[in-house]
């Protein structure tokens, strides 16, 4: 504090001694050469300038003045203040029809310096922010000076930056085909399906600098199903949809897109079926057991989806794991959502599986049919041997006594094979599938030619 206290003192005594040497001591020498220019008035002045009164207005008078003085200089010293203002926008001012500018930045950061209280009122006075005058500059590189426009003049300021370097280029467009990408479809109640949108218009017109025209791939109207209002089944006015430019890996492109949004008709469709559940017993039971019953706790189920996925879906198989199984039990089940199925009216189901001792009864020549031949070839069989098989069906007595002939069925599957005689396995399948099903031949042999 003592050294703080000598330091402004030695300073205020060297003010003093400069205003002592530069006014008082020039106005008293002042004052005596009047006196003495004038004989006739140097009584009374003698006179007034002995009086005590006299003596004590002058020294007050001479007191404010070096006080107000040196208040001011010891603020200009002591109160000196400043303060940074981020993220100050930036104004460019050009033909921004003809032209396109880079490297000018969006921001700048503003130190103001001066005192406290002009400070203040520089930032609640209204300013016209920071600015750079391009006009006249032709297309090219250019250092350019950025300039803070501060109606208040009792302040300094530095820009960070100050100076950059811009790069004009002429402005040109080029008109693109619109298509449109749905953002968030998961989003949407999963019994609703988007079926078509159509954009009010079909093209757009891009604009910037030619090299970044060449690099737009596609031009995409972002459909976000979080902004269709009241998703419901029927036909919705979604305006105010942005537009975007990509290059071909997917950047989005700084370009100029005219118009900048567009709005679409989006039709929305609930797509519904309701088709039978299939319970297929996947794996073999424990030695000398088989299924005498499925009984599933629902039959049926309503889908919902695309119409396509719909159309195609006759049933849905629900499998169930019976490996090794001995014992009647009660399976829970998950179910799953075919591909391009979004919502299943059931999530959960029980099938309750009744074990039975297995017997085993055979069905004599029952026909080989072919699967997946090759488009312009031909197949038979090398034999009569090769044409007929006997299939040894194994299950419950009960599930036995139902099943017919016509229940089975048995194929080669000849698909990746070519013109030749090949040795295939034999497939045997069957409409219950509490049923075990097995060729007692396990191979024939096939004969694939061209087709004539």
């Amino acid at each position: 504090m003592k050294k703080i206290g000598s330091f402004f003192g030695g300073i205020f005594r060297r003010i003093g001694h400069f205003f002592d040497k530069i006014l008082i001591t020039p106005i008293t020498r002042l004052i005596l050469k009047l006196m003495e220019l004038s004989k006739s008035g140097a009584k009374t002045i003698d006179r007034l300038a002995g009086m005590k009164s006299t003596l004590l207005i002058v020294s007050l008078m001479l007191a404010f003045f070096v006080f107000v003085l040196i208040d001011n200089e010891s603020n200009v010293m002591i109160d000196q203040y400043a303060e940074i203002l981020y993220d100050q926008p930036v104004m460019a001012v050009y033909n921004e029809e003809s032209y396109v500018v880079e490297g000018l930045p969006k921001t700048v950061d503003i130190t103001l310096i001066g005192q406290r209280r002009h400070i203040f009122l520089a930032k609640q006075s209204p300013s016209k922010g920071v600015s750079v005058d391009l006009t006249g500059l032709k297309p090219g590189t250019h250092k350019v000076t950025l300039k803070y426009n501060q109606r208040l003049k009792s302040l300094d300021y530095k820009l960070d930056p100050s100076t950059v370097n811009v790069t004009i280029y002429e402005k040109e467009s080029e008109n693109r085909p619109l298509t449109y990408d749905l953002l968030h479809q998961d989003k949407l109640d999963s019994k609703l399906y988007i079926s078509n949108v159509e954009i009010d218009r079909t093209d757009v017109i891009i604009k910037g600098a030619k090299y970044k025209l060449e690099k737009v791939a596609s031009v995409r109207a972002l459909l976000d199903v979080n902004n269709i209002p009241n998703p419901r089944a029927g036909d919705i006015t979604v305006k105010d949809i942005p537009l975007v430019a990509y290059d071909t890996d997917g950047k989005i492109m700084d370009v100029e897109i005219v118009p900048k949004s567009v709005a679409a008709n989006v039709s929305i469709t609930s797509p519904s079926k309701e088709v039978p559940i299939r319970v297929v017993p996947v794996g073999t039971l424990a030695f000398g057991k088989s299924i005498k019953s499925i009984l599933p706790s629902i039959s049926t189920i309503t889908v919902y989806g695309e119409q396509s996925a719909i159309d195609e879906l006759q049933q849905l198989d629900v499998e169930i794991d019976v490996k090794g199984l001995e014992k009647d039990k009660e399976f829970n089940v998950t179910l799953k959502k075919p591909k391009g199925i979004t919502e299943l009216s059931s999530k959960n189901m029980t099938i309750s599986v009744t074990v039975d001792n297995s017997t085993t009864k055979e069905f004599k020549d029952i026909s080989i049919s072919t699967k997946n031949l090759g488009e312009g070839l031909v197949a038979q069989a090398s034999s009569d041997d090769d044409r007929k098989v006997t299939v040894v069906v194994s299950g419950s007595e009960e599930a036995l006594d139902s099943i017919k002939e016509s229940d089975i069925s048995a194929y080669v599957d000849l698909k990746d094979y070519g013109v030749g005689t090949h040795e295939i396995e034999v497939v045997v399948t069957g409409t219950d599938l509490k049923l075990s099903y097995s060729s007692k031949t396990k191979k024939v042999k096939i004969v694939i030619s061209e087709k004539k």
